[in-house]
């Protein structure tokens, strides 16, 4: 009797520890309807702006190999649309740290929302490159814009730098990560550093040479260390798939996370061949430089494009055989940003090349590009009205096991479990 007694004491007491936080997890007056369901409104929402941005890029028509009139005038659309998207997702992840206190710890910690945090600097990354394709370009902008443009440039290129250390330390050392769950999502913390190639590429060739050249090298520093990181956790994905196989239905747009580094990687180092500036003699002759650094840039981008082309042909095989098990979750915003550095590497090439089919299959990748956009963007749409998203369990703020769905490999279950 009296071990029951104390039994339903401490029963008792565990559960008034448990509401505890509950009680305590808002500010004023607890905040009920949509407003409460901000609560799980997680870093992963920034795939939204990201891919917008991104898809604001390959409209442009210093992007394109064939356009047509009034097509600047659409990506300009798609571009504002992003910036209001962006400001709308920037006040809403404020208000639920604001009104959720300790969210934001526990998001920057949480061993999978954590890798998500990164996402919010790459939308800064498409924003920041669609100042050199819409913004400076535009009649009576004064010189003015130029030199935000660079200065944007450093602090992105500092803020992501830090923010890729401090995000692998967090990942070396959460217990909760384990190899058998890993995904394309370990490499996000490099990504936004990473596309400080990508703003350089972009936008070096409108600055002037005194600060073109340096923007050159820290991109290509850059775009260097993201490509470098990225092929270490290849090898450490590659290995997981072969011991556990693909990741699980949900996971597996994820995928396509993947193609975005050597696509990247590959226009990065094309635009930045072709932004070297003139008047600048250090390797010799100006002609003869830039044109080795284009020939170099161009044999080397395609060498490298290959590997997202196999990632690409991966992912799409892999989310064909479960498509009937897919649910909408943010990450599928995969489908459409690393897909963009695939396609526009694809119209570089038949740029450098000169090659109408090459040039074409671009413009026809884009379209897809397009429609997959806007069917992400619809399916999103319907998974916040339907709850879908954004409710307890549902978002990235739960931590996913990797080795526990019926798609893994015989024997290849979390040995932890099974011991």
């Amino acid at each position: 009797m009296a071990a029951q007694q104390y039994h339903h004491r401490s029963s008792d007491a565990s559960s008034k520890q448990q509401d505890a936080p509950k009680r305590r997890r808002t500010r004023g007056k607890p905040p009920t309807g949509f407003l409460a369901r901000l609560e799980h409104f997680t870093w992963a929402n920034f795939t939204f702006p990201m891919s917008t941005g991104g898809l604001a890029l390959i409209l442009a028509e210093q992007t394109q190999g064939y356009t047509f009139h009034g097509l600047q005038t659409i990506g300009k659309v798609v571009y504002i649309f992003d910036l209001v998207i962006f400001s709308l997702i920037c006040a809403a992840i404020t208000y639920r740290f604001v009104k959720f206190p300790g969210t934001l710890r526990a998001s920057i910690t949480h061993p999978t929302e954590g890798l998500f945090l990164s996402t919010s600097t790459l939308s800064l990354a498409s924003i920041i490159a669609g100042m050199a394709r819409y913004g400076i370009p535009a009649a009576g902008v004064g010189p003015w814009l130029v030199r935000a443009y660079m200065v944007l440039f450093w602090v992105y290129f500092a803020l992501t730098f830090c923010i890729a250390v401090g995000q692998y330390v967090l990942l070396f050392t959460s217990a909760q990560l384990k190899i058998q769950d890993m995904t394309p999502a370990w490499d996000l913390p490099i990504f936004p550093f990473m596309l400080s190639g990508t703003i350089a590429a972009v936008g070096a060739s409108l600055q002037p040479a005194w600060s073109a050249l340096p923007m050159i090298i820290g991109g290509l520093t850059a775009q260097g260390l993201g490509m470098l990181v990225s092929v270490l956790m290849y090898a450490n994905y590659v290995r997981r798939m072969i011991q556990y196989g693909f990741p699980s239905a949900n996971s597996r747009p994820g995928m396509f996370i993947a193609v975005g580094p050597p696509a990247f990687t590959s226009l990065a180092l094309m635009g930045m061949a072709s932004a070297y500036p003139e008047h600048h003699a250090y390797f010799g002759a100006d002609a003869l430089t830039v044109q080795i650094l284009r020939v170099i840039a161009t044999m080397t981008s395609v060498f490298i494009w290959s590997l997202s082309l196999w990632f690409f042909c991966i992912a799409v095989l892999a989310n064909l055989a479960v498509w009937r098990q897919l649910s909408f979750r943010l990450n599928w915003y995969a489908f459409v940003f690393p897909n963009v550095g695939f396609t526009i590497t694809v119209i570089l090439i038949g740029k450098a090349f000169d090659s109408r089919a090459v040039k074409a299959v671009g413009s026809a990748m884009t379209i897809l590009i397009v429609a997959t956009w806007i069917f992400v963007v619809c399916c999103h749409a319907r998974a916040v009205w339907r709850h879908d998203i954004m409710e307890d369990g549902k978002d990235e703020d739960v931590y996913a096991d990797e080795t526990d769905h019926r798609h893994v490999k015989p024997g290849g279950h979390d040995p932890e479990k099974q011991a």
